[in-house]
């Protein structure tokens, strides 16, 4: 049996090539929507992919199970559990006829057997795919047993999958504790598996779909036993629930739009685009545009070359594992994209907007043209600050100090008197940063001087990017949360309940 991960750092996603060498046959767990690189694998280890898979309906990116149907007639394979409301609308357009799997549903390829396991609890149709390897010594007993578990956004390593999203992303008002203790059947069930079965997560610590992810890529059943917080918590299950739902990460906008799209079916891309590369002209055009969408700018050079100089209104998202959030979080969907990129980060920036379904990528603009821009070409620079002085400003008054890292960070400990808004909300929450206060200050409400922080400096440097396009004065805090530590200043704490129990977060 072959089997092999693909690991997405951006979304921290990973899909999985699976195939019997024997047979040829090759099956894509949970592919996002670039496929070619699933293809080329399997073509470098001499196997076609006959069936593509997703455990459920995503919400962090766009599936590529469509993409592999009709680029190279893999039978899609999605979950017929949860009802109607959570088959994919686009199979009934498939250009190859779909498996819809239940509980205890066999894929065979030839001497790997792939049974489908009903784990609801993320989401009502959630699937995990249990692997076994018949062909491997057949003669020997032991090969009935399975060797590993494909978990999806179910169980993590160190963690499982949330069950508040239909609730707090999607806007199911009421669904998340009924989500939460259908988890807790789920975990239960998990916790009767042997220990030797390894586990083969959907996603890594930075991922937005559970709290607590370890960096490592698997794990065993044994193992999570014995320190999964949350299955530890199973014998008590009003403890498990307030486990899971307290100090959940806010769920990214875009999350909604992902689910929507993958229910309705991702536009077919055929292949990835080839954006032109733009003139410094052409792309102060676009972004100029009055009668047509004016185009977004997006900068992916590092931030202390972007902040000592980019032009006005761009966006700055470097290629981390924080570029795709961003990236969907402060453009619009059917907003057209100039990639400012070097040649080499091209194919990734690109790479990175498709998978989270921002396919208007107009144009390319090489960063040399910065370097020796036309007179009279508006640019930018954002200040920086480092903690000491971040404080003596927040105290005089003369700023207010944003701390945009998830709300259980900032409960845990944050710069004193500092407000607090997620990074990846901002742009939805931008009105309660106006300072409409006449008594303080009769600046404009744009003009309010921020001291944007975050944990090093990372998360903060897109947040003052998006507040200085939108009109704000912004300042970013060299070394965030750290530096503030590190030098000493007052932190202040608070408590984040849960939404559900009203008990303390853990």
């Amino acid at each position: 049996m072959f089997v092999r991960m693909l690991y997405d750092e951006s979304l921290a996603q990973a899909s999985y090539l699976i195939g019997c060498p024997g047979s040829g046959e090759a099956i894509v767990i949970d592919p996002e929507r670039d496929v070619d690189r699933y293809i080329e694998l399997a073509s470098r280890e001499k196997l076609r992919i006959t069936h593509a898979a997703e455990t459920h309906v995503h919400a962090d990116f766009l599936s590529g199970v469509r993409e592999l149907a009709h680029r190279v007639g893999a039978i899609p394979c999605v979950s017929a559990e949860g009802g109607d409301d959570w088959t994919p609308r686009w199979l009934k357009d498939s250009p190859v006829p779909p498996r819809r799997l239940r509980h205890n549903d066999i894929i065979q390829l030839g001497g790997v057997r792939i049974r489908a396991i009903h784990t609801p609890g993320h989401t009502p149709e959630h699937l995990c795919f249990e692997l076994t390897d018949t062909a491997q010594h057949p003669s020997d007993n032991a090969t009935t047993e399975p060797m590993g578990l494909l978990t999806g956004d179910f169980v993590f390593v160190g963690d499982l999958g949330r069950p508040d999203l239909l609730e707090t992303a999607v806007g199911q008002t009421g669904a998340m504790e009924p989500a939460a203790r259908e988890l807790h059947r789920s975990a239960a069930a998990f916790l009767e598996l042997p220990d030797f079965l390894q586990v083969w997560p959907g996603h890594g610590a930075g991922s937005a779909c559970g709290k607590n992810l370890g960096s490592v890529p698997q794990s065993t059943v044994g193992y999570e036993r014995r320190y999964n917080a949350a299955l530890r918590a199973v014998p008590d299950a009003d403890a498990f629930v307030a486990e899971l739902l307290a100090g959940q990460p806010e769920p990214p906008p875009y999350f909604a739009r992902m689910k929507q799209l993958n229910l309705e079916g991702p536009p077919v891309l055929g292949a990835l685009p080839t954006p032109p590369r733009l003139s410094l002209s052409e792309t102060l055009q676009l972004q100029g545009q009055h009668q047509h969408q004016a185009a977004v700018l997006l900068d992916t050079r590092l931030w202390n070359d972007f902040r000592q100089g980019h032009l006005k209104g761009a966006l700055n998202t470097p290629l981390d594992r924080h570029y795709s959030t961003v990236a969907a979080s402060y453009i619009d969907a059917d907003s057209p994209i100039v990639l400012i990129a070097q040649d080499a980060d091209i194919a990734p920036a690109g790479q990175g907007l498709i998978r989270v379904g921002l396919d208007r990528i107009v144009g390319v603009l090489d960063p040399a043209e910065l370097d020796h821009a036309n007179a009279g070409v508006e640019t930018q620079s954002i200040p920086e600050i480092d903690a000491p002085e971040a404080a003596r400003r927040a105290a005089a008054g003369e700023a207010l100090l944003l701390d945009v890292r998830r709300a259980a960070e900032h409960a845990q400990g944050h710069p004193a008197g500092s407000a607090n808004i997620t990074h990846v909300h901002l742009r939805q929450r931008l009105a309660e940063l106006y300072d409409t206060n006449e008594t303080v200050t009769d600046r404009p409400a744009a003009d309010r001087p921020i001291i944007v922080s975050c944990l090093t400096g990372a998360r903060s440097a897109r947040a003052a990017a998006l507040l200085q396009r939108e009109g704000f004065n912004v300042t970013n805090m060299q070394g965030g949360y750290e530096a503030w530590n590190d030098a000493g200043l007052p932190i202040e704490r608070s408590t984040l309940q849960c939404r559900t129990t009203g008990q303390a977060a853990r």
